[in-house]
């Protein structure tokens, strides 16, 4: 069949038969061209086959011959045209190409017959005469269609939308074309949602770009034009861990819930109340070991101290929204004398857990009984090979339910490994065939993350940790004492500049004295202390050893010399006067 336009083919092309299979011959787009489509880019080489699958026609320009003007027409447009006088009636039209419907229209007697526009669509001959319309105009005009034609090509996983009016020619192939199959690539991770195609062989198009996530050798394997066959989904979870392996190098494990070692407890620290309570969780009991004495003989708390044996029992909420939250707890100091206090939030002291379970976990169960994140210790399997050997410590950070998917290569079907399709995602097609029976399960339990993956996972698993405790709202009295302390000590860091003394003549004498006889006042400040141990008084510390300088009635004689505008003798002479009547 000769090659014709794109154009002139859509138009001539009874939909019914459709799909058909075209082959690009020439045009502007050659070998190596690429052409932007619904957003796109898809190269149209010649030589490629296209697969129509649809045609739907966009609108109908009406392009006048004389005044060369364009109208567009609506799809349900009502008027009639005829055939202009100086163009051949043809009362047959059919279509060029094979299966095409026939039109026939029976002459009429008045050698002026009206169409539709659905007519003259159906007609392909009609579209390039010359017509006219009098719902239009009194011009002559000719009918242009634009089609938006659907496709598939070659290695394209979407199906592409082209206009008819694309200047290229095609010719039609598709009986020569039977025995060619167009190859739609899929995604791993579409393949994990089609449950009803497993299992299936697939060849692999393309690498994942992202960096690699496992330390296996399979990894390196999914590369372009690798076979290999797509068993089922896994249905086991994931435990997410860290160790460090060496004095420097720290590893990081996915673990199967298939694995089959076992775990011992380790006992945990603690370096507050706060995390004692959090440590609590699920248990019903936590015993702990004081390494951190704390002295509460200043306040109302419970005093303990380094080696002491605490049973936490519960935490007990207060009613009251202004008092604390606490810990209750049986204290055990060693004599045979157990004690039950209240131990209060927030106090910065020191645990550790005291582990008297010699129990052998295995990893289901330590999910069921223990809070992540927690460490445990790898019990040696002498029985089997274990992956863990290598490590004595684990910290079990976090339980991934992502779902895997089990994949063998073709040359290797006894060897199966599991693959996350959402962190290592490929492109493949689908080989057909038969696909072989999945062999026994010999997927690693244990898969080494890289450290870079390690931290990008990091992010993407949801924080699921409890918030801490919120600490109790402090009294007035509470904020008093503090803003007097913080004072206090503000006041010995930073040298302030010398105050005049206040109104008051009470304090105006303190300050006085202060200055000018400071052992004597200290002196008085003992003697009171000692008379009336519960009476609050400011007490100062011994004089710091001073370097011979001025004296006070020196300095403002001095300071008065430079600044005549102010006496200070009469308030220096005032002073005196006031030490010596006291």
């Amino acid at each position: 069949m000769e090659s014709m336009s794109l154009q002139q083919y859509i138009c001539n092309l009874d939909f019914h038969s459709l799909p058909r299979v075209v082959k690009i011959c020439s045009g502007v787009y050659f070998q190596g061209s690429v052409y932007e489509i619904s957003g796109s880019e898809c190269c149209l080489p010649t030589g490629e086959l296209i697969k129509i699958v649809d045609v739907q026609l966009q609108k109908v320009n009406c392009e006048s011959i004389e005044k060369d003007h364009l109208v567009e027409l609506p799809l349900n447009f009502k008027g009639l045209f005829q055939l202009s006088p100086d163009q051949p009636h043809r009362t047959q039209m059919k279509r060029f190409l094979p299966g095409a419907l026939s039109f026939k229209r029976k002459p009429s007697t008045c050698d002026k017959q009206q169409y539709t526009l659905q007519e003259i669509l159906q007609s392909p001959p009609m579209q390039g005469k010359a017509l006219t319309c009098s719902e239009i105009g009194n011009s002559k005009y000719q009918l242009c269609p634009v089609y938006k034609v659907k496709a598939i090509m070659h290695l394209r996983n979407d199906v592409v939308r082209i206009d008819s009016t694309l200047d290229v020619d095609v010719v039609d192939v598709t009986e020569e074309s039977q025995h060619i199959h167009f190859i739609k690539p899929l995604m791993l991770s579409e393949v994990l949602l089609m449950d009803n195609v497993l299992p299936v062989r697939a060849e692999i198009l393309g690498a994942s770009e992202d960096a690699p996530i496992f330390h296996s050798k399979w990894v390196s394997q999914l590369q372009r034009g690798c076979k290999i066959q797509v068993h089922g989904k896994v249905s086991s979870w994931k435990i997410l861990a860290s160790s460090r392996k060496g004095r420097r190098r720290t590893c990081h494990f996915l673990i199967s819930s298939s694995y089959e070692g076992r775990f011992r407890r380790c006992p945990r620290e603690f370096q507050s109340t706060s995390e004692l309570a959090s440590g609590l969780g699920l248990a019903k009991k936590l015993h702990v070991v004081v390494t951190k004495d704390y002295d509460g003989s200043d306040t109302e708390l419970p005093l303990f101290g380094i080696g002491d044996r605490l049973e936490v029992l519960s935490l007990m909420r207060a009613a009251n929204p202004s008092a604390m939250d606490a810990l209750e707890c049986i204290r055990d100091s060693g004599d045979g004398d157990a004690e039950r206090i209240k131990v209060p939030l927030f106090l910065d002291a020191g645990f550790v857990e005291e582990v008297r379970d010699s129990r052998k976990y295995s990893l289901p169960e330590v999910v069921e009984h223990f809070q992540l994140p927690c460490e445990v210790k790898v019990v040696a399997n002498k029985d089997a090979p274990d992956p863990l050997s290598c490590v004595s410590v684990l910290t079990l950070e976090a339980q991934i339910t992502e779902p895997f998917l089990t994949v063998s290569l073709e040359e290797e079907p006894s060897a199966t490994f599991e693959v996350p399709p959402q962190w290592l995602d490929v492109s493949l097609f689908f080989t057909g065939g038969p696909a072989k029976p999945m062999p026994p399960s010999s997927s690693p339990k244990v898969e080494e993350l890289t450290e870079a993956f390690y931290y990008s996972l990091l992010k993407m698993l949801p924080n699921n940790a409890p918030a801490p405790p919120r600490p109790p709202k402090r009294s007035n009295s509470e904020k008093n004492k503090q803003s007097q302390r913080t004072s206090r000590e503000g006041g010995r860091k930073t040298s302030e500049p010398t105050k005049l003394p206040s109104t008051d003549s009470k304090d105006m004498f303190r300050e006085t004295a202060k200055l000018l006889y400071p052992r004597t006042l200290q002196a008085r400040a003992d003697s009171e202390t000692l008379v009336n141990p519960n009476q609050y008084s400011i007490q100062y510390g011994p004089p710091r050893p001073q370097k011979p300088t001025k004296t006070f009635k020196q300095a403002i004689d001095a300071h008065s010399s430079d600044n005549s505008d102010h006496d200070y003798e009469d308030i220096c002479e005032r002073f005196q006067e006031t030490a010596r009547k006291m």
